[in-house]
């Protein structure tokens, strides 16, 4: 794909216009329960799509060593992100908050999108889809539902990156590939061009993950945030800021008057 073509410029329009759009409408509406009920059905849509494309690519005539296996980065937040839009798990919604928001970010900026499996416009649609989901999931939940990162959650979430890192690693050595780039930087223009050659742009990497993080976690962090949003769940990972549609609705008592 050419990077910024028409096709390009129309996934990046739809996706800013899917992040403004459902956070307003998930904060107005007047009953959270049934969002989030709309909210599990898309996460076990999204797990089934995952499995589904996962077994097309594993399939014989459409098997890739270089694409099929799902040991990308991107393979593993799909399944996260379903996790976390289906469970509301604190470790899933920090990670799909780091990863989806940064990691995801590069495949969406500069797309490496080579049409492995044989059929280009199916190719394409999945890889909008799924990155578009993956994008999309952690800002409705921040933002839309209220929940809220902690450190342990930074924490969390760079310690498990660094752990799919060494698993991609050990399949790239036994199988010859290059999953999550650690091995060699994409043939096409991506954002790991500015970071030098391969490994130091592996470190470089990993310097900024974990300072863009921290970035992304000190607004969340603060006393005034603290205080308006209670730990959520039994490890710390995140907190929750109650929102309106939260608190039971007041009924006004009818009163009879007698005639």
């Amino acid at each position: 794909m050419e990077p910024y073509s028409v096709e390009h410029l129309a996934a990046l329009a739809l996706t800013i216009a899917l992040i403004v759009v459902l956070p307003l409408l998930i904060r107005r509406a007047r009953d959270v329960r049934r969002v989030e009920r709309w909210l599990s059905a898309v996460g076990w849509a999204l797990l089934a799509v995952t499995v589904l494309w996962t077994a097309w690519g594993m399939l014989p005539h459409n098997y890739d060593v270089d694409e099929s296996l799902p040991f990308h980065f991107s393979d593993a937040l799909r399944v996260i992100t379903a996790v976390a839009l289906i469970r509301r798990s604190g470790w899933a919604i920090a990670v799909s908050y780091f990863w989806g928001l940064t990691l995801n970010l590069q495949s969406m900026l500069t797309p490496d999108l080579t049409y492995a499996f044989g059929v280009p416009w199916l190719d394409s649609a999945m890889y909008w889809i799924l990155h578009i989901t993956v994008m999309v999931a952690p800002v409705v939940l921040v933002w839309g539902l209220g929940y809220r990162p902690t450190w342990f959650g930074y924490g969390t979430a760079f310690a498990l990156a660094v752990g799919w890192a060494g698993l991609a690693l050990v399949a790239n050595r036994a199988i010859g590939a290059n999953y999550g780039y650690l091995n060699a930087a994409p043939e096409g223009p991506t954002l790991l061009d500015v970071l030098g050659p391969w490994p130091i742009y592996i470190a470089w990497e990993a310097v900024l993950v974990a300072s863009v993080w921290a970035l992304m976690t000190w607004p969340w962090t603060t006393r005034r945030a603290i205080a308006s949003a209670p730990i959520d769940d039994r490890l710390g990972i995140v907190r929750r800021k109650p929102l309106a549609s939260d608190r039971p609705r007041q009924t006004v008592p009818h009163h009879e008057h007698d005639g």
